[in-house]
């Protein structure tokens, strides 16, 4: 019996003092030498990447007539609605709300193009939201936003010039 304790007291002193060398050669090993150059790339023949702010074509086609806001055609139409919609010359105003899910926007760009009299597009602005989960929004703790109003100036070079608007957007990411 007493050599059977000690066989089993000495393979587990060995296990241990095996386990200890693999731990210190393991931090001895330098882990942080890869080559981040060598990293896996990932390419697509002919695609060009993107380049620029995300625009909408539409509103080149639109034509509001002044003192009036409409909206330009987008990829997420399909994905949200505007509402509260408003032009004083100075500002275009109103709401995004997601109708197609239920959880947090977490990125929404709502791009305002400016026309003139004759309803020619004259320039463009945009409102560029970014959710912070590390901001406490007491208002909404534990409760998904699915709206996001917006304020977007008309461009101080195009002030007095700008009388209707259009809005759309090019970006929209939820969970």
């Amino acid at each position: 019996m007493r050599s059977s304790r000690a066989v089993l007291g000495t393979t587990i002193l060995g296990l241990l003092l095996l386990v200890i060398a693999i731990g210190w050669f393991a931090l001895r090993s330098d882990g942080g030498s890869a080559d981040p150059l060598a990293a896996a790339r990932t390419t697509f023949p002919g695609l060009q990447p993107a380049t620029g702010d995300p625009s909408l074509p539409s509103l080149a086609a639109l034509e509001p007539r002044p003192g009036t806001v409409v909206q330009a055609a987008g990829p997420f139409d399909d994905r949200f609605h505007f509402d509260q919609l408003g032009f004083d010359g100075r500002t275009v105003k109103g709401r995004a709300v997601v109708t197609s899910d239920v959880s947090d926007i977490l990125e929404l760009e709502v791009l305002a193009g400016f026309y003139d009299r004759r309803g020619t597009l004259i320039g463009t602005a945009r409102d560029t939201y970014h959710h912070d989960e590390s901001t406490i929004d007491a208002n909404h703790e534990g409760v998904p936003s699915h709206a996001h109003r917006f304020s977007i100036r008309v461009p101080r070079e195009l002030q007095g010039r700008a009388v209707a608007a259009a809005v759309g957007v090019p970006v929209l990411v939820n969970e």
